[in-house]
């Protein structure tokens, strides 16, 4: 097996979130050019194998045998689902294993629909699952959590409870972030989604099903605004451009709508030419004499688009439209100052009775109906376990890590003596401060910093812990903290269950053990699912516990300083849509003065070449330094 070369195979299995692992491949071209002939030369056609095996936790991608070539090895192959057959190409192999990319869907799998959930399907990247059956969305997912959790805990099976299901399987989600752009390269302006497989192209979602009607009809207005317009969008190789993002929310509970449009500050593009609702694209910066007009110009551009806005048929009523400024390089939604055009910077939220005010770039639970089963399975977790033991929280203190906007303090508030949140980002500390004010809740306290230095400083020891770690779970130092103030009961809540299965590994060496797990599902169509988790403490078990991590998944050299590797490439792929190597983040990292451990970042002989971080995705990882507030 040789990269390029070209293979078919059987989806049967499927692993978290979108992994594939193939063997047994068919060969079937040299590379794409080759790939008519081979095909006649087939000599067997794929099998499926039987229902059982693909209801299994793993993608393993089977096939025939060729006279040509046979591989018996693992090949991974993502974005596939169990049953399809497949094509796909050999991106890299390295060390045994294999990694191919999926070039075309053959046959569809007996699992899926006639017809995809969504228009949009196969060509946005936002969902993986519109073509499945919700049911089969719940077992696939609940099957992968299982099966991760079977590997740290022998008793999974027996304390798993299945999943839950999201009460909106379509338009549930509160928050959508739309990128400007275009669909192919000078092509018309376009506000969308990014591209499955893109970098840098848009695709307009004008239909797509996971948000309501609402948010299609502000889309809608706003694209054919500024396309008629001709108003440039910001061109991330170029650094030049004046739109960037359409931020949307909308509350569920409430109705109300909160539209903030993200841009430069290079209003340079706008110049008023003969009759002034005409906008055009100017190439070159303009001189300083042309600053007034530009401002003008600006101001009615913005003034045209609120009123635009305004005049829509709504379900809901919009609380607010901000116009923020970013001129970071990074593809990311960042406040560098808002300006409310019409209405307040707010809007407003209630979950399990609670009212929350949250401000366009606050932390909150894409989907409200769905957070109130994810906290309401958490909290009868807590209430349930404590009445097992005639316990209850009463007079005594709760500490909520990694909390937020202090949704899950201040659930817990009215029955605990008194509740400590703790979050690094500040934005969410004070929406949460004043969340509790307005909820009347006065033994709250939370307070702004990492969780691995805040409970230094924390004089207080808890009686109860809840865990709501980002995406990479627990810092390994913060983690042995918590273990430290051995309190009897824990409930971890995770959105990424290969980050709870590491930190459930470490937990059950040090005494605690897995009482309860259940699955809750945020994020129907896609291939994301939340996970809560009940522990106690028990006899610390003797017996070691092997677990299996992917690089991919977690560089554990990335602790040594602010974020993980990991983090920093996550950041990275989800702001600018590009993928970076440990190697280039360790080139910008020691250009800041950000020491890796010695030869970390040299070449293996002194005549290798070793490959240089391009321009932009140093741009990209400086920015994500900064977010992790690494550099200054």
């Amino acid at each position: 097996m040789k990269k390029g070369q070209i293979y078919e195979g059987v989806v049967d299995q499927v692993r978290f979130p979108n992994r594939g692992m193939a063997t047994a491949c068919c060969f079937v071209a040299d590379n794409r050019d080759d790939l008519q002939g081979r095909m006649a030369e087939r000599a067997k056609e794929i099998k499926l194998r039987n229902e059982a095996e693909r209801t299994e936790s793993a993608i393993r991608v089977s096939a025939g045998e060729s006279q040509e070539a046979d591989y018996t090895g693992q090949v991974l192959v993502k974005n596939t689902i169990p049953g399809q057959r497949v094509r796909f190409a050999i991106r890299k192999k390295r060390g045994g294993k294999a990694e191919g990319q999926l070039l075309d869907i053959l046959e569809k799998s007996p699992l899926e629909q006639e017809a995809a959930n969504c228009p949009h399907f196969g060509i946005c990247g936002g969902c993986n699952y519109q073509t499945l059956p919700y049911e089969e969305q719940l077992k696939i997912k609940s099957a992968q959590v299982l099966e991760l959790m079977r590997e740290v805990i022998p008793d999974a099976a027996d304390i798993f409870e299945g999943i839950k299901a999201s009460p909106h399987q379509f338009g549930y989600r509160n928050k959508m972030e739309f990128t400007f752009g275009d669909e192919e390269k000078g092509g018309p302006l376009t506000l969308g989604m990014h591209k499955r497989g893109g970098m840098y192209d848009i695709v307009s979602v004008s239909q797509c099903r996971i948000v309501d009607e609402d948010y299609r009809k502000i889309l809608s207005a706003t694209e054919t605004y500024f396309r008629e317009k001709r108003i440039p969008f910001y061109h991330r190789i170029r650094h030049e451009g004046y739109l960037r993002h359409l931020l949307v929310r909308k509350a569920v509970k409430t109705g109300e709508i909160l539209i903030d449009l993200v841009t430069t500050t290079q209003d340079c593009f706008l110049r008023i030419s003969g009759n002034r609702d005409t906008v055009e694209y100017k190439n070159h910066l303009s001189e300083s004499k042309e600053s007034f007009c530009q401002s003008r110009a600006e101001n009615d551009l913005l003034e045209g688009w609120k009123q635009l806005l305004l005049a829509l048929h709504l379900d809901g009523e919009i609380a607010g439209i901000l116009h923020t400024k970013n001129d970071s390089p990074a593809d990311a939604v960042k406040n560098e100052g808002t300006d409310v055009l019409y209405g307040q910077g707010y809007f407003y939220e209630e979950i399990l009775g609670l009212r929350f005010r949250i401000t366009p770039f606050s932390f909150f639970q894409t989907n409200s109906l769905g957070a109130e089963v994810l906290y309401e399975t958490a909290r009868s977790f807590i209430r349930e376990s404590l009445e097992a033991d005639e316990e209850s929280l009463e007079g005594k203190t709760v500490f909520d890590l990694y909390s937020g906007t202090g949704t899950i303090a201040q659930m817990l508030a009215s029955v605990s003596g008194r509740v400590v949140g703790v979050e690094i980002v500040e934005e969410a500390v004070e929406a949460a401060r004043e969340n509790a004010e307005k909820n009347g809740l006065i033994n709250c306290e939370f307070i702004a910093g990492d969780v691995l230095k805040v409970l230094d400083e924390v004089g207080e020891k808890p009686d109860f812990i809840v865990l709501d770690p980002p995406r990479d779970g627990i810092h390994p130092k913060a983690l042995e903290k918590i273990i430290g103030y051995g309190v009897e009961k824990m409930i971890y809540i995770s959105c990424k269950p290969t980050s709870l299965q590491r930190d459930l590994a470490v937990l059950q060496e040090r005494g605690y053990r897995a009482e309860r797990i259940s699955c809750v599902d945020m994020f129907p169509g896609t291939v994301h699912v939340e996970t809560v988790v009940q522990l106690s403490k028990g006899e610390i078990n003797s017996k070691k516990v092997r677990v299996e991590f992917s690089l991919e998944d977690m560089d554990m050299s990335g602790f040594q300083k602010g974020a993980t590797y990991g983090q920093i490439k996550d950041y990275v792929k989800e702001h600018s849509g590009l993928s970076v190597s440990s190697l280039y983040i360790a080139q910008i990292k020691q250009k800041y003065g950000i020491i890796e451990r010695e030869n970390y970042n040299k070449p293996k002989s002194e005549n290798a070449r070793q490959p240089q971080c391009p321009p932009e995705k140093e741009a990209a990882i400086t920015e994500a330094l900064r977010w992790f507030k690494m550099i200054g």
